[in-house]
């Protein structure tokens, strides 16, 4: 696994595909993962593209997050850096989650760096609560088991709290014990992205900047996800609504549980741009 400092935070990252494919793709992952998420997306897909994965502040092997900094800040830091590291022209970008997050301000910021915007299950909350009202009181009491635990520093109990909610669907019990540990020390983290995933980062909303988008984007939910991924792609169609959108059968957390099928729609999304 390579490793360098990009945006200023020790970065590792992990590669698939051969040097000089026709299409270079950046993957982001969700929190409280790491880029080896990525594997069965990105196997899947060596045939077409040499893939690129890197571990997000605080995950995996890279560095910490600096707390004078936003997260999504850092993170979209990291992946301004890695591309122009790898020297190719625009990427074609997939995140998942919270990587999709940054992936729509790379987007917003950055357009030159990339050739598509793949996002899978974006938890940018704010659109999705200004289109449906009672969404957000929804949130709230499936969340306050979460939200109680962390107050009280209960990190477990907060870990198990929120993967009910956005986790892959297997009950806590029988996740491994490295996995449960593994969320449990990062925990901490989901409370650093609050300010991006409830806000308007950029005034992506307010100043119409996601509607002024120019690049094709796809928008991926799982089937059997929580409403809130379905919600949200259905206000992000809203405001870009030239983009597709692709609902992943039978998933749960589509890259994680259902990887070939969710690269089957990401390959077809891309061979509509050649």
């Amino acid at each position: 696994m390579p490793s360098a400092t990009f945006g200023g935070t020790q970065t590792f990252w992990r590669r698939w595909g051969d040097d000089g494919a026709s299409r270079q793709i950046l993957m982001i992952h969700c929190s409280l993962a790491h880029s080896g998420a990525w594997q069965g997306v990105a196997a899947s897909l060596e045939d077409m593209a040499e893939s690129r994965a890197f571990d997000v502040p605080g995950h995996g092997k890279s560095g910490p997050w600096d707390p004078d900094r936003l997260f999504q800040e850092q993170t979209m830091a990291m992946a301004v850096d890695l591309i122009r590291d790898w020297g190719v022209g625009p990427v074609d970008l997939v995140g998942h989650s919270f990587g999709a997050t940054v992936g729509l301000r790379l987007a917003v910021e950055r357009p030159d760096l990339l050739r598509s915007l793949t996002l899978i299950e974006p938890p940018f909350m704010t659109p999705a609560f200004r289109a449906f009202p009672e969404l957000e009181a929804q949130h709230d009491h499936e969340m306050a088991g979460y939200d109680l635990a962390v107050k009280a520093g209960r990190r477990e109990e907060a870990a198990r709290a929120f993967m009910a909610v956005w986790g892959d669907g297997r009950a806590w019990d029988r996740l491994p014990e490295v996995q449960r540990q593994g969320f449990v020390d990062r925990i901490g983290l989901i409370e650093a992205l609050r300010a991006t995933n409830y806000g308007d980062p950029l005034g992506m909303l307010a100043e119409g900047r996601l509607a002024a988008l120019d690049l094709p984007v796809l928008l991926v939910e799982s089937a059997d996800g929580p409403v809130y991924a379905a919600r949200i792609n259905e206000a992000l169609a809203q405001e870009m609504p030239w983009a597709e959108r692709v609902v992943v059968p039978g998933a749960h957390m589509a890259p994680i549980t259902h990887p070939v099928k969710t690269a089957k729609a990401i390959r077809s999304f891309l061979n509509a741009q050649d």
